[in-house]
């Protein structure tokens, strides 16, 4: 398993980071430790998980998974991992009584509190990457780096990141840090996949500039691109199963996801990663970590059985003949812009 340097940090993680979201939800805690020990055990040693998961959301569990991520902790050597978590933010609702009260925000107040619970969750007395998992687009962000930089001037943090960020937001971020002498965002994680490529436009060229690594998420985009949803098929426990009958939030983010465009190009890529005799699951995960402005993939698993065909990607570089016939799928069905 290959490391790379978070941003400008002293931080070198692997290449692919373990994320934790469905933990407590669609995976159990023993199907969890199974996952998270086989991770491990291919040399994975980041591990991503937020205060607000698991997702989808239930009000019961909201706070399982860093609990679940805590236990598994002290099966481990604390110091052979590292482990990122995040605070909500507004997160659009996402995340409500009884854990942190039904308004979230991203001022020192809240930080804080998201930070002591997390630690006691996780079990641990600090935190490797802190990320703010969803902008608080009402807030000035110079005060939001100086509560995030308290946290890092007293050991509960090492170093910080965000999340579902814009390139501007991203920037005037780092502005703040830079103009206040505050500690500075060394990650951006964003959703990237073969069927969303914005990040290869504004964001890709900051990241190259400041010194910032992407964290991508979903690169299975939210597991179309396995090819679980296609003819129809909405598997039983599947994220979208579950959002296809949810709240409206979770069926726009459905048609997001999974429409008539996605479906056609994830066709087309399966056509490509069978010429190369692997699945699309393991071509996806080696094309996003292939980039030179990622640090680590995130990749997500809801069952034991699912994880070697995602691991088989950290043995993969694609050849220039590959990446020319993916780009040519993405020019014959780009992603929609609107």
């Amino acid at each position: 398993m290959k490391s790379n340097r978070l941003g400008r940090s002293g931080i070198v993680v692997s290449e692919i980071c373990m994320g934790t979201m469905t933990f407590g939800h669609q995976a159990d805690e023993k199907t969890a430790f199974r996952i998270m020990d086989m991770a491990y055990d291919a040399g994975v040693d980041f591990y991503d998980t937020a205060e607000m998961y698991p997702v989808p959301p239930d009000i019961k569990y909201v706070g399982a998974t860093e609990e679940i991520v805590g236990r598994w902790m002290k099966t481990k050597d604390r110091d052979s991992l590292i482990i990122a978590s995040k605070v909500a933010g507004p997160s659009h609702s996402w995340i409500k009584a009884p854990l942190r009260g039904a308004k979230t925000g991203l001022d020192r107040h809240h930080i804080v509190r998201a930070v002591e619970a997390s630690l006691q969750r996780l079990q641990t007395d600090y935190i490797d990457l802190y990320q703010t998992h969803w902008p608080d687009a009402g807030f000035p962000l110079d005060e939001t780096m100086r509560a995030l930089d308290e946290l890092v001037q007293s050991g509960k943090v090492r170093i910080l990141g965000c999340s579902n960020e814009t390139t501007w937001g991203l920037m005037k971020s780092l502005w703040a840090s830079d103009a206040h002498g505050l500690a500075r965002h060394h990650t951006i994680q964003n959703n990237f996949s073969l069927n969303n490529r914005r990040c290869e436009d504004e964001l890709a060229q900051a990241c190259r500039q400041e010194g910032v690594s992407l964290l991508p998420f979903s690169p299975l985009a939210g597991g179309v691109l396995s090819g679980k949803y296609s003819d129809g098929a909405f598997p039983e426990g599947s994220r979208f199963a579950l959002y296809k009958d949810g709240e409206k939030r979770q069926r726009v983010m459905l048609q997001r996801f999974l429409n008539e465009r996605t479906l056609e190009s994830t066709r087309r890529y399966q056509a490509i990663a069978a010429e190369l005799g692997m699945s699309v699951v393991t071509m996806a995960i080696a094309w996003s970590k292939q980039h030179d402005f990622v640090a680590s993939t995130i990749v997500g698993a809801t069952t034991a059985e699912q994880v070697p065909e995602l691991l088989a990607a950290a043995d993969v570089v694609l050849t220039p003949e590959t990446l020319a016939a993916i780009d040519a799928v993405s020019q014959d069905i780009p992603y929609p812009m609107g």
